[in-house]
């Protein structure tokens, strides 16, 4: 099979690419099973405006009809935030959706896959995938962690998602090598709130400077993602106590409805929407678009 009759350009990134145009990736597990309708769609347009206003091209990835597309059209996020079709897929998954010519929504994994395939070296979203709670008993890891420590491309994100052990997601990154970078802090951003426990690897305070980090990393044959870590807006962020409570009792729901696998995170985010009325949808909504216009800086500085 070749890749290039699997791989479809939208006409606004073709364009780019033909005038060597900063690029970047967003996913679309955020719209499919992130959010509800119609903030799902209406969030992801926002996003690729926010990318446009600084200074570069959104780059949205899914899986429609087993193609690989990098950048959609307005109908076809329609399509994907409010289709029950819509699979989550993850590496594991692609070969399936692919084959079997089905509709993906890409996870953080997956879309550093497809961004990686399509040349794109920068990619923004909400929060990372991690070490889930108790995986010493469950081995719950998210394939999120072992793509960051292969795949050549740099994620800015507001951390892990804070439903997830952090300890245990930091240290499964540094034993694989991948680097976390804070933006303008030492401290690791948990998702929701600006703070945590936990410290990143390297503080850097400008965007040109985590441009030359990621330049340098694999000028060094270093193979493997980059975690930047942005800190949700303070406008939008939740205590860290508050929100810390809230997944408490969310995760104690899960436990009790025997929750597992795929189906952990969606419902765990879905009941903190509903536990915080619905302030833990507003954070991740600004948070995503600030990773977005980071992220837009930070591929404006790659040469």
């Amino acid at each position: 099979m070749n890749i290039q009759n699997v791989l479809v350009f939208s006409a606004e990134v073709t364009k780019a690419m033909e005038e060597k145009r900063p690029i970047v990736a967003l996913e679309s597990t955020i719209i499919s099973h992130g959010m509800p309708y119609p903030q799902n769609v209406q969030t992801a347009k926002e996003v690729e405006q926010v990318i446009r206003d600084n200074g570069a091209v959104p780059a949205t990835i899914a899986i429609l009809d087993g193609k690989i597309k990098i950048g959609l059209n307005e109908e076809e996020l329609e399509f994907l935030g409010t289709s029950n079709e819509i699979e989550k897929v993850s590496r594991r998954d692609l070969p399936y959706i692919v084959a079997m010519k089905k509709h993906g929504a890409t996870t953080v994994a997956a879309t550093m896959i497809c961004a990686h395939m399509a040349g794109i070296q920068v990619f923004a979203t909400g929060g990372i995938g991690g070490v889930h709670r108790g995986a010493e008993q469950t081995m719950d890891i998210s394939a999120d962690l072992q793509e960051l420590a292969q795949t050549n491309v740099a994620v800015v994100c507001a951390g892990a998602k804070s439903i997830l052990d952090l300890g245990l997601t930091l240290e499964y990154l540094e034993t694989h090598g991948v680097p976390v970078i804070g933006y303008q802090t030492k401290t690791l951003p948990a998702f929701y709130s600006r703070t945590s426990p936990f410290t990143v690897d390297y503080r850097l305070d400008a965007p040109e400077d985590i441009a030359k980090f990621i330049e340098t990393k694999w000028a060094l044959g270093l193979n493997g993602g980059i975690v930047i870590a942005n800190p949700v807006p303070e406008t939008h962020a939740l205590e860290e106590s508050y929100i810390h409570s809230v997944i408490e009792a969310a995760l104690q729901e899960a436990e009790e409805k025997q929750i597992t696998g795929k189906a952990v995170t969606p419902f765990l985010l879905d009941k903190v929407k509903t536990l915080t009325g619905g302030k833990s949808l507003e954070a991740n909504i600004a948070l995503v678009k600030n990773n977005a216009a980071l992220a837009a800086n930070i591929a404006t500085k790659l040469r």
